[in-house]
């Protein structure tokens, strides 16, 4: 049997963040091997994980890290506010948002790397937590809003010049009125068409001829749209504007917002 030292057990722990007792339990079960004893926690990880994993995740906290040219932006969920505000999760958290700009543009899904870190922190805390989703946006000029709370994140990117305030108002703009595409072409065909169906139910309950529901159903469509569009919608600083007449030459390249609600 191995000689098991406080050095040893303290080198597993530093590196895993699991507790004495479970590293040196670790350690002894596996005769002092380090690797060894790094995989059967990790295992004990996962099968960890899959117990917990049926539990809702309704917490978490939104995270952007971003500069001139770029911005990334990633979701990390937990079952409760306690553990949201961890600093275990919060730092588990950052280092995930750190690994995920090294990503391409785009979406980010998970890696191998984030989920091992996301697991490290399950294996302390003892909540169900997961990498959530993940994006990395690129542009002439990156915008960028964070809520107060951690729970609502914004990244937009220009193409164009933007002065800072109008960027500002932007972000802050697709934060509170939540689009879900750039223009019209962008809000899902599918949703479009489901409107279109309630609004034509709508229009026949009222009795209208065909004619006139007709015209009623296009309108509420042009609304719906309207609404669902960004560049058509109106902006929450200025009502009386559209967001694309606050644009001036630039255009708006791609964005996106997420909410831990």
């Amino acid at each position: 049997m191995a000689d098991i030292t406080a050095a040893m057990v303290k080198a597993l722990r530093d590196e895993t963040g699991l507790g004495m007792m479970e590293c040196k339990k670790a350690l002894t079960e596996n005769d002092g091997n380090v690797e060894q004893a790094k995989d059967a926690l990790r295992a004990k990880g996962m099968a960890t994980a899959e117990k917990r994993a049926t539990r809702d995740t309704k917490e978490g906290v939104v995270l952007i890290v971003a500069d001139d040219k770029q911005a990334t932006m990633v979701e990390v969920v937990c079952e409760t506010d306690f553990c949201s505000r961890n600093d275990e999760f919060q730092k588990m958290a950052k280092e995930v948002s750190e690994m995920a700009v090294q990503s391409d543009e785009g979406d980010i899904p998970a890696t191998d790397a984030i989920n091992d870190r996301v697991q490290t922190t399950l294996a302390m805390i003892g909540e169900n937590m997961s990498y959530s989703r993940g994006v990395k946006i690129c542009a002439d000029s990156i915008g960028t809003y964070a809520h107060h709370n951690g729970k609502v994140g914004v990244v937009v990117g220009v193409n164009g010049q933007l002065d800072e305030e109008t960027l500002s108002g932007l972000c802050m703009h697709i934060a509170f009125a939540d689009p879900i595409g750039i223009t019209g072409d962008d809000v899902p065909a599918d949703l479009v068409e489901k409107e279109k169906q309630i609004a034509m139910a709508q229009a026949v309950e009222s009795g209208k001829n065909e004619e006139i529901a007709a015209k009623m159903v296009e309108g509420k469509m042009k609304k719906f749209i309207a609404s669902k569009a960004l560049i058509e919608q109106a902006y929450v600083r200025d009502d009386k504007k559209q967001v694309k007449e606050i644009l001036g030459d630039a255009t708006i390249k791609a964005f996106a917002r997420f909410a831990i609600n």
